[in-house]
């Protein structure tokens, strides 16, 4: 069971991380091709993709919670597990708004 927790902790991360930094990008080009700065693109779609990107890597918003009142239900390492599930999309999201906020020289709101 703890490697399972660990793959999905890992996984969280790194889906987080992929829909912010994929999106932003694949989104800029869609910038360029209207004659909009796609730098510019870059930093306001990353912002708008943040709780998007935590629902996607936690598997969609209602599977969080019903996991979340499952653990409740269960005991106090169910539910600090499942925060650290949520924590660690938390920490992808802002490790791709770092490193995109580093590479286009804008904050990203």
């Amino acid at each position: 069971m703890e490697e399972r927790f660990f793959a999905s902790f890992i996984h969280c991360y790194f889906i987080a991380f992929g829909v912010v930094l994929g999106g932003a990008l694949i989104g800029s080009i869609g910038a360029f091709a209207t004659g909009e700065p796609p730098l510019t693109a870059i930093g306001r779609i990353a912002s708008k993709l943040r709780i998007w990107a935590i629902a996607a890597a936690i598997g969609g918003t209602f599977d969080a919670f019903a996991n979340f009142e499952k653990a409740l239900d269960g005991s106090a390492m169910d539910v600090f597990k499942q925060i650290l599930i949520i924590l660690s999309a938390m920490g992808g999201v802002k490790t791709a708004i770092a490193l995109l906020s580093w590479t286009i020289q804008e904050e990203v709101g």
